[in-house]
């Protein structure tokens, strides 16, 4: 993309949320909620639906009112403003364009509502940015689904608003376009160098697009990081399970030295940098994710960087395209999922074959000794809180 970001303001406003919280007839959305998001950052909150994210989204957006707590933006304590009063702006999943408006009318729009002088030209600088300057005549109904998002992104975009909220805003789209828009958001998002507030339930979404991701659970924030970080070193047994997949295992720690926790599960003993580790004695949680795993038809040396449980058994071999994703029933330990890229023709292993497990110590990561069946309970939890509040959007509406 060729248009800079000048012409369109400073860059985004610090966003700060202190100790919010909501309650609505039945149930709290969000509980002692504190968060501080960086001017110029693409900032994603993720979770399941009923998590508390869309109604974080539509406080900071003036739509609800908090039952108690502050939102500033750059400073300014801005809780109490109508949202029209806010600068801020919200890019919808529906797009919510005007279908009788030609895409550059569209743009126009909120600038000739503030009479901002060169509003014609401010219009075709931000459609170049998005690349549909040559589409400014046509109607909405005249584009693909990736444009009109490109179209809604400019309007917001135009209005130069210190905080650009994104609502869902690639979940119409088919897998391939929004992956496409995925890179696209996030390039645009580099060069206007605005705030960006991305809420989303889609873990691949939030960890392409977003510097910093925080998972949210039950009103709260689970644990915030780097999307490298939240994958890599989960601090509860929700993030572990709802950002990708784990394979969660109960253990007891046996000793600690050099770094290195040594810890018995059922399969065997494993090891565990300690750094990786939230809990560090007694009853523990071993995890690894089932990329990390290789699978192999003789028992591999109990020694060295490796991690080995077995023997066990493949119950089922699934050809996903780029791997193969097995489930594998070792005695005492439960099933484990292996994910095995796929360096051949076919799978390797067929179903009933006697394997072991293996992998580098580095990539395991140790939790509290509840994590495996408090992430069962949380996601349970979760779709019930969704239930609830869906029955009162209902009422209310």
């Amino acid at each position: 993309m060729s248009v800079t970001a000048q012409g369109f303001g400073a860059a985004g406003a610090d966003l700060e949320l202190r100790r919010i919280r909501k309650t609505f007839p039945g149930f709290t959305a969000i509980e002692d909620l504190d968060l501080v998001i960086p001017a110029g950052s693409f900032f994603a909150l993720l979770g399941p639906s009923g998590c508390g994210k869309t109604t974080t989204l539509r406080l900071v957006a003036g739509l609800e009112q908090p039952t108690a707590g502050q939102v500033l933006l750059g400073g300014t304590d801005v809780t109490g403003l109508a949202p029209h009063k806010r600068p801020v702006n919200t890019v919808f999943q529906s797009y919510a364009l005007f279908p009788h408006m030609t895409v550059l009318d569209n743009v126009l729009f909120g600038l000739k509502r503030r009479r901002v002088t060169d509003a014609a030209a401010k219009a075709h600088e931000v459609l170049r940015l998005v690349e549909l300057d040559h589409v400014a005549g046509r109607r909405p109904s005249q584009l693909s689904g990736g444009q009109q998002q490109r179209v809604a992104l400019a309007r917001a975009i135009v209005n130069r608003p210190a905080l650009l909220l994104l609502d869902e805003p690639l979940g119409a789209l088919d897998l391939k376009l929004r992956r496409q828009m995925q890179l696209e958001l996030k390039s645009i998002q580099n060069e206007v160098g605005l705030t960006f507030l991305h809420v989303t339930h889609d873990q691949e979404e939030a960890m392409t697009m977003a510097d910093t991701v925080a998972v949210m659970n039950r009103g709260r924030i689970e644990q915030l990081g780097s999307p490298q970080e939240l994958y890599e070193r989960p601090r509860t047994g929700f993030v572990a399970t709802f950002l990708g997949q784990s394979n969660l295992l109960p253990a007891t720690v046996e000793s600690e030295a050099g770094g290195l926790l040594t810890a018995r599960t059922a399969g065997g003993v494993v090891a565990v940098p300690v750094d990786r580790a939230v809990a560090r004695s007694g009853r523990i949680t071993v995890g690894v994710r089932p990329e990390k795993l290789m699978l192999h038809a003789t028992e591999p040396a109990r020694d060295g960087d490796q991690n080995v449980l077995g023997p066990g058994r493949v119950v089922d071999a699934s050809f996903t395209g780029v791997s193969t994703q097995y489930l594998v029933d070792v005695p005492g330990v439960g099933t484990i999922a292996v994910f095995s890229q796929n360096l051949v023709f076919g799978a390797v292993f067929a179903e009933g074959a006697e394997v072991w497990v293996s992998w580098h110590r580095e990539h395991t990561f140790g939790l509290d000794a509840d994590a495996r069946d408090a992430a069962v309970d949380e996601l349970d939890v979760t779709a019930d809180t969704a239930t609830i509040a869906a029955g009162t959007a209902g009422e209310a509406a």
